[in-house]
Formats: structure tokens, C-alpha cells, sequence
């Protein structure tokens, strides 16, 4: 009972996660359309946010997640989560704890450059979706620990995202504001006057300290997750010891 409940919660939370993106997806390129702007531009923008790659992350491995323990709940607890999907919850849900930490205390108050914002579904991606990931961290069943090795699994999608943005952003333009570069947040962009201090000098801070939030939030992720695996009768070397 207790498995097919959290199913279902797994299920309904990847659903308005993904009402969210598509909400605020459709009045960005809707709002792109509307004034003539180069919508493939503003598409590939819109999905370089690391917001909306961690919500869309988010429902495919929820989605996923649900389904299993669809799937399982039959076993009477004796199935545990199968190591590539420990490793997938445990990146989603690093990277929506971020997301939401990040946004709250740097970001909220700002006006981002993908349009207008849809308030509900602001609140859903930045606030909502992070505390159910919380919540399916420590309250889901069948849950099992992963080697502490995994913590460096969960950071290569923040390099690469990272690396992908200073690359691009110089290199192409901001179809709002019309500037000749273009990066999802204002600390990422080394033109940005309020950096302290400027430039790169100020955006390699930012990175090294959003480093350091990324790389202690996956260890406390596999750390609960290993405590609850322990104490739930599953051995802990899921994924290696």
C-alpha cells in the first residue's frame, strides 16, 4: 500500500512539474512569436537554463520512478531501487535542492531573461519541486545507498552545464535585450557590472561557491540515502562500496 501511495505521489508530482515548464515555456515562446523574435534563438535559451533542465530532469526520472514501484510494490519490500535509478534521484534531486537554494537566495526578485514569468509556475519550479524531491528522498519506499563515489556522478551535469554556458553565452546574442551575448543568470555573465570583482575573476566566485553548494547537497543526498537503506535491512553497495 505504502509503495503504490508513493507511486502515485511520484507520478502527480512529475505532472505539475511538468504543467510548470510547459506554462512558463509557452508564454516565453508564445511572448517570442508575438514580437517577431528568432524563436529557435529563444527555444535553445530557454532550455539552457539549469532551472528548467533540473524540472524537466525532474519528470522524466519521477515519471520513472513512479513506474517502478508500480512495478515492485508486489515484492513486499524485498526489491530495492536499481542502481542507475538511485542515480538518477540522487542527481534530480541535488540539482532542484540547488536550484531552489540558488534562486532564493540569489535570483528571486530579479526579472530573467526568458520573458514574463508565470507566478504559479515560479513558485512550482523554484520552491514546490525542490521540497517533493526533499520529501521523496526521505519519505519514499525501497529506497537504497549508493558508494560515495556517486557524488561525483552527480557533478558532471553542472561541468558540463557550467562549461556549455561560458562558451556560449559570448557567442550569441540576447534577442530581448538586443546585447551581443547572452547567459541565463547575471553571474555567469562577465560583463556584468554589479561582479565583485569583475569579470571572470567574479563569475569563477560564483562558480567555486555553487561548486561547493552542488558537491556538499550530493553528499547529503547519498548520505540519507545510505542511512535509510541501512536502516530499512538493504545493504548499502547499491553502486559499489
Amino acid at each position: 500500500m505504502r509503495a503504490t501511495t508513493w507511486a502515485v505521489v511520484r507520478l502527480a508530482s512529475a505532472a505539475l512539474i511538468l504543467a510548470a515548464v510547459l506554462a512558463q515555456a509557452r508564454v516565453t515562446l508564445g511572448g517570442a512569436a508575438d514580437a517577431g523574435r528568432d524563436l529557435g534563438l529563444t527555444t535553445v535559451n530557454f532550455f539552457s537554463f539549469f532551472t528548467i533542465l533540473s524540472n524537466v530532469g525532474s519528470v522524466v526520472v519521477l515519471t520513472w520512478a513512479g513506474a517502478w514501484l508500480l512495478r515492485a510494490r508486489g515484492d513486499h519490500g524485498a526489491r530495492r531501487e536499481p542502481p542507475a535509478l538511485a542515480v538518477a534521484l540522487a542527481c534530480v534531486t541535488t540539482y532542484m535542492v540547488v536550484t531552489g537554494v540558488v534562486y532564493n537566495t540569489l535570483l528571486r526578485g530579479i526579472e530573467l531573461p526568458q520573458g514574463t514569468t508565470v507566478a504559479w509556475s515560479n513558485e512550482v519550479l523554484h520552491v514546490v519541486g525542490p521540497v517533493l524531491l526533499v520529501l521523496d528522498l526521505v519519505l519514499a519506499p525501497r529506497r537504497g545507498g549508493l558508494a560515495w563515489r556517486a557524488v561525483g556522478t552527480v557533478l558532471v551535469v553542472p561541468v558540463v552545464w557550467v562549461a556549455y554556458t561560458l562558451v556560449r553565452g559570448p557567442l550569441v546574442p540576447n534577442p530581448v535585450t538586443g546585447a551581443d551575448r547572452w547567459y541565463p543568470y547575471p553571474f555567469l555573465d562577465p560583463e556584468n557590472p554589479a561582479l565583485t570583482p569583475p569579470g571572470y575573476a567574479g563569475v569563477s566566485l560564483y562558480v567555486v561557491g555553487i561548486a561547493l553548494v552542488i558537491g556538499a547537497t550530493a553528499a547529503g543526498v547519498v548520505a540519507v540515502g545510505r542511512a535509510r537503506g541501512l536502516a530499512d535491512g538493504i545493504p548499502e553497495r547499491v553502486a559499489g562500496g
